[in-house]
């Protein structure tokens, strides 16, 4: 019996990854078992190993069109997308490389959605009902989405297609804007993770410290200035510098992400720290770093930025969370924007609000901003009215109730609880997933297929001996280890770090891994189908080739 979401019996083991209402049953064909065979050499034993519901006779990747009607038994189906790359098949094929394999001899296999209900049997014949628009074939599908060359006419036929999944159009929209908007065809943003779309050369550079400022009790912010003629990196309003301190010379360097708090100038970058109890990195900015020295610091990096069109912005922070958003705030004043600003902050009182001056300059700026600052456990002397708007922590209940325009886009950034609860908050009243954007500080959480109920203990050192190899530096979390011969990938030893990671393929096929490579040089084995954009990598195929700095 074949349901609306799986087949009875033959349900996906794996909600994650698979199922749900476009891909429902999951096709291959028994000409592709016979085609692997040859390829393989070497017989395989039953029809199921692809992960298949179905096995069938025809229906070939290259003859079947996204939008097909097809009646078997008493069930209809529609064809909605080509296979989505695995590492399963790799272990169930006994072939690491399947996954790469089944897109590069463009035969993927494919999903059915199921229009209506019905029985099927073996020995069904399998009626086409109807043609689906464009006539664009699973293979040609797959291979416009995961294989290099993505032409534009090509993609809007895609586009045109409605049956077509909608995870596969935001991948096919996100190439075309990319083609539209005159970015350099570098990398693959229909694939690469949506904070890894805006990267930058890799590497350090040297920098002066030219100003310390005190921001509040527990911040401070560094003006960074080059130490030669040459302009700095431009940043977009939002991003984040990595600093390479190294309090101990004979330690390994510490790595700490900063945003930009400011905008960026070709002659000064401004970072605000905030000063941890016990923190290494922030202990030894406040308490060694002077006016004259000079730090190693990345380029700008980061997609948590500000994106540009006419519709209302909130700018929502906790804490040490409003330095990147207040960039933001920075860039909309320079250019006196029209749009509707909301700015929101919390904090715990007057005394560590930082930037409450500077941000109150700005808005003065927009000709239709408003703010709404509440303070959780305000000082005795601090104002309701002049100093803060109300006590309290900042809920989307309050968003609600003060007004805010629920179709804006939101920047959020602060602690993980306030991000959470915030995040969760919004898409309870209906904001949508495209409106939201999130800077996180730290690790992030880990993507892994299949991987249910597992413990993930904080980023520690691996328990096998550190190997001869090239040094490899986690900088979100904080772990700097050697490269050995243990380890095939950065991501095998991402894992053997317990540093949260992302992967799907584990092949170099779908870019789910695709991370920031802030500096340093990898190779691949295998090479990727497809190469990530400049300063990114694919941390599942890539080994070091000197030391590295990866954005995990």
């Amino acid at each position: 019996m074949v349901r609306r979401l799986n087949i009875d019996g033959d349900g996906q083991g794996d909600l994650r990854g698979h199922g749900g209402e476009q891909r429902a049953v999951m096709v291959y064909q028994a000409d592709s078992y016979r085609y692997w065979e040859a390829q393989l050499k070497r017989s395989l034993t039953s029809y199921g190993q692809f992960g298949e519901n179905l096995t069938v006779d025809g229906l070939a990747d290259n003859e079947v069109c996204i939008g097909d009607r097809y009646r078997i038994g008493s069930a209809l189906f529609e064809v909605t997308q080509p296979r989505v790359t695995c590492y399963r098949v790799g272990i169930r094929m006994d072939e690491p490389q399947m996954a790469a394999l089944l897109v590069a001899h463009h035969r993927p296999g494919f999903y059915f959605r199921v229009l209506e209900e019905g029985e099927v049997s073996a020995g069904d014949e399998i009626v086409k009902v109807a043609d689906g628009p464009e006539r664009m074939t699973v293979a040609e599908i797959d291979a416009l989405l995961y294989l290099p060359g993505h032409p534009r006419d090509q993609l809007e036929r895609a586009l045109r297609i409605p049956a077509l999944s909608p995870g596969w159009q935001t991948s096919f929209q996100s190439l075309l804007a990319q083609q539209m908007g005159g970015q350099p065809l570098t990398g693959n943003p229909g694939l690469a993770p949506a904070d890894q779309l805006r990267p930058s050369t890799p590497g350090f550079r040297s920098l002066r410290v030219s100003r310390i400022d005190r921001e509040s009790s527990s911040v401070f912010s560094l003006t960074l200035v080059p130490t030669d003629a040459l302009p700095l990196a431009a940043a977009l309003p939002g991003q984040f510098v990595v600093l390479r301190l190294r309090p101990k010379p004979d330690e390994p360097p510490l790595l700490r992400s900063y945003s930009l708090s400011r905008l960026s100038s070709p002659d000064a970058y401004r970072v605000s720290v905030k000063e941890e109890i016990n923190g290494a990195a922030s202990s030894y900015l406040r308490s060694q770093v002077r006016i004259g020295d000079v730090l190693d610091v990345s380029t700008p990096r980061g997609n948590f930025t500000l994106r540009p069109g006419n519709g209302p912005v909130v700018l929502l922070s906790a804490g040490i969370g409003a330095t990147p958003v207040l960039a933001m705030l920075h860039a909309l004043a320079s250019e006196g924007s029209a749009r509707v600003v909301w700015w929101l902050f919390g904090a715990r009182s007057g005394t560590e609000h930082p930037f409450a001056r500077e941000s109150r300059d700005l808005l003065r700026a927009l000709p239709h901003a408003r703010s709404y600052v509440q303070h959780s456990r305000p000082r005795p002397e601090e104002r309701i009215g002049i100093d803060f708007d109300a006590s309290g922590h900042l809920t989307v209940s309050v968003l609600e109730r003060l007004g805010v325009p629920l179709d804006a886009d939101f920047y959020i950034c602060g602690p993980t609880a306030f991000l959470r609860d915030i995040t969760n908050g919004l898409a309870a009243v209906g904001v949508t997933a495209d409106r939201i954007h999130r800077e996180v500080f730290g690790p992030g959480e880990s993507t892994t297929p299949g991987v249910v109920n597992a413990f993930h203990p904080p980023p520690h050192q691996p328990a096998e001996h550190a190997g001869p190899g090239p040094s490899v530096s986690f900088g979100r979390s904080g772990i700097t280890t050697q490269w050995g011969p243990a380890y095939q990938s950065l991501l095998e030893l991402a894992e053997a770090c317990d540093v949260p990671v992302r992967w799907s393929c584990r092949t170099g096929v779908c870019h789910t891994c695709e991370s920031g490579l802030v500096s340093g040089t990898v190779r691949y084995a295998p090479e990727p189908l497809e190469p990530p954009a400049p300063g990114n990598v694919l941390i599942c195929c890539s080994q070091p080739l000197d030391s590295v700095v990866i954005d995990l």
